[in-house]
């Protein structure tokens, strides 16, 4: 495609000179024309004989619309009338929709009527550009006509959208089989319609003054694509562009940041029970081997360590400097740490944008980027980073090291990330609080992280995107290689925003981050817990070479549970060969099943389990295994656990390491053997069907995402 930008900047710069937000008809389909968009013959007519000439010119039947920036949804203002078969009706549908718009609105500027010849038979479907204000440009397909705000069956991309990412789109709608033709109806043209949201990306990237664009509907049949409605607005006074520093810059301060070989606490305080005296004593008894030096204006020494007034007296280089200091003082100590050339100030204080001072917040920043500090915070508890004894924080100190780094804007879920990281035994290379992301946020995380020898897995607890764009553009890279994990908070509280369009007032909050976290290979959590077993689960268990996952089960119900929770997950059982079919029957009892569930029965000794378990681990066609446990006294829990454990075992020390999860389901004795079971590395869960289920499901989107199935 080659477009005819001139054309386009010729229009759009009209309309600016006129004062005028909404393209006209005629300069909607100048710029379709320009990229390619295909519309029907149209013309707008101020007169009726002017439209009964139109009509006659393109051939009836056609559609009368009214031609009015101040009535934006025609339908509703009863200005649209299709299937005009003649000039007569032409005269009397014209005086129709005048009369209409005139009773909707009294004071709209109509332009006149808009006589379009009717496109024919197709299924309808919505594209659409719209500018997000957490990512930007967006491209939206969906099922279109009048229905579609109450169906809202729309997905979204961010632009330009290539080829390949728009053909994605049209499967991740609800009624995508709709496009395939039900009950006899004719598939439509896919490659059409994906070339239409190509065109779409490209045209609102192209002038991003192009706020929202709307085509609804576009009629798509076997033969192309017609878009029968195009309705373009425009923004003249975007937002100014974010400030993104290089990812080269990123990484250079975010390495000194997260591994520094010297600390400042400013604020460092003798007293218990103080912030300052917090911080130095999680430092000092977590083993941090680097550099202390507690900053102090009165005292010599803090806990052993000498003071200085001032972080510019401390000699040699220091990589952060944690505050500890109230609110009203940072800017000033930022500045010092600017002087010093310190990358990193670790904002602890809260009473910034949190509680409205935002003017105190914007300032901070403004002192930051003069003095090229980076700022984590402000309002955070600090944070970890275990391959360098690093405890930065004023909150419990954590040293398990492991291969999963979190983050949370929030005190309290990064706490509850603590607390789940100790019980459930998980090693973590880094657990850090945003809070406040005045500046660091976790784009920068990411960039750290992909290049952590020490972290291969990232879970994220994010409230808001701060720059969505540019967490799109990383984590789309960083998860080909790491599985990046995101619990989007607030996903019901946003609704749809208030919009002029329909693609505009589809475009709400959850309904975008649910897109482009998918596009950006980001496996998306619901829950704290699922964000945390996920982080667990997607550390330990291995990549599947294949999507054949076995169901072998002691109980039926679990079984069918089981089952369901595949496919809730996006898991495919596998379709039983019949030579392994065989197999199987050789060791379950004649009223068990074979086939996918294999169901042995809970009568059975471990002997069966032990043996059909190695069938299914040592069968290359079986690439996942799911076991549901049903607790009995022939084959109590920690038999089960321990011939599991010796199965598996067995299997990696002769090179196959296949995911193996497991459902326990009995009394409290199942506890102890989940967790025999999660000490080597085999995922078990007591009392749930669906969780195991949910973990491997984690593991399988990921490694579609990164191109590995």
């Amino acid at each position: 495609m080659n477009p005819d930008t001139d054309t386009v900047r010729a229009v759009l710069d009209a309309v600016k000179a006129d004062g005028r937000t909404v393209l006209t008809a005629d300069e909607a389909k100048t710029i379709a024309g320009a990229y390619a968009i295909p519309v029907p013959p149209s013309g707008v007519a101020r007169k009726v004989e002017d439209a009964v000439a139109l009509a006659d010119g393109m051939g009836y039947p056609v559609v009368l619309k009214v031609e009015s920036e101040a009535i934006l949804h025609k339908t509703d203002a009863g200005g649209v009338l299709t299937n005009i078969g003649n000039g007569d009706q032409v005269a009397v549908g014209f005086a129709q929709v005048m009369e209409n718009a005139r009773a909707f609105d009294a004071g709209a500027d109509i332009a006149g009527v808009l006589v379009q010849k009717q496109v024919q038979g197709g299924q309808e479907v919505i594209v659409g550009g719209v500018s997000d204000p957490v990512f930007g440009k967006l491209v939206a397909f969906g099922l279109g006509g009048v229905l579609v705000e109450v169906m809202q069956d729309v997905t979204f991309r961010l632009a330009p959208a290539g080829r390949d990412e728009a053909a994605s789109m049209l499967d991740d709608i609800n009624g995508a089989s709709i496009l395939d033709g039900v009950r006899g109806s004719v598939p439509v043209d896919r490659a059409a319609v994906a070339a239409l949201i190509e065109r779409v990306g490209a045209l609102i990237t192209d002038f991003p003054e192009i706020g929202e664009l709307d085509m609804n509907p576009v009629l798509a049949s076997e033969d192309g694509v017609t878009a029968v409605d195009l309705r373009i607005l425009c923004d003249f006074d975007p937002d100014p562009e974010r400030y993104r520093p290089s990812q080269q810059e990123i990484l250079s301060a975010m390495t000194r940041i997260m591994q520094p070989d010297a600390v400042a606490v400013i604020g460092a305080s003798e007293g218990e029970g103080k912030i300052g005296n917090s911080v130095m004593r999680n430092l000092i008894d977590g083993g941090y081997p680097g550099a202390i030096y507690p900053v102090h204006p009165k005292a010599d020494q803090i806990l052993g360590h000498q003071c200085y007034p001032s972080v510019t007296e401390i000699p040699g280089n220091v990589d952060i400097a944690i505050f500890c200091i109230p609110a009203q003082f940072v800017a000033g100590a930022i500045a010092e740490c600017g002087q010093k050339q310190v990358p990193g100030a670790i904002l602890i204080p809260s009473g910034f944008a949190e509680v409205g001072e935002h003017e105190l917040q914007a300032e901070i920043v403004q002192v930051a980027r003069e003095n090229n500090v980076r700022l984590m915070g402000p309002n955070i508890y600090g944070y970890y980073y275990t391959h360098k004894n690093l405890c930065a924080t004023f909150c419990t100190p954590y040293d398990e090291k492991g291969q999963v780094a979190l983050s949370s804007q929030s005190g309290g879920v990064g706490m509850a990330i603590v607390g789940f990281s100790r019980s459930a035994k998980m090693g973590v290379s880094a657990i850090v609080g945003l809070g406040n992301k005045s500046d660091i946020d976790e784009d920068d995380l990411l960039t750290f992280f992909e290049q952590d020898p020490n972290t291969q897995v990232i879970a994220m607890h994010v409230e808001d995107l701060k720059d969505g764009r540019a967490f799109a553009e990383v984590a789309s890279r960083v998860s080909k290689q790491k599985p990046v994990v995101v619990l989007k908070a607030g996903r019901t509280s946003q609704g749809a925003r208030a919009a002029n369009s329909h693609t505009g007032a589809l475009a709400g909050d959850d309904r975008v981050y649910d897109a482009v976290l998918k596009q950006s290979g980001v496996i998306r959590a619901h829950t704290l817990n699922d964000m945390l077993e996920y982080a667990r689960g997607l550390q330990t268990l291995p990549a599947p070479k294949g999507e054949n996952v076995l169901v072998l089960t002691g109980a039926g119900g679990s079984g069918v549970l089981i089952s369901d929770a595949c496919v809730d997950n996006g898991l495919s059982l596998m379709a039983m060969p019949d030579d392994l079919d065989a197999a199987f029957k050789e060791y379950i009892p004649p009223f068990g099943a074979s086939g996918n569930p294999v169901d042995i029965t809970g009568g059975e000794p471990p002997t069966t389990y032990r043996a059909t378990i190695d069938l299914a681990l040592n069968d290359d066609r079986i690439h996942s295994l799911i076991l549901g446990y049903w607790h009995t006294i022939i084959t109590p829990p920690m038999v089960f656990a321990q011939l599991l454990g010796e199965a598996v075992g067995e299997a990696r020390a002769k090179g196959i390491d296949k995911p193996v999860v497991a459902s326990l389901v009995g009394d409290v004795e199942i506890e102890e053997a989940c967790e025999y079971l999660m000490d080597r590395d085999i995922l078990a869960y007591p009392y749930t069907a669906e969780k195991p289920v949910a973990v491997l499901g984690a593991k399988y989107r990921w490694a579609r995402a990164a191109g590995l199935l």
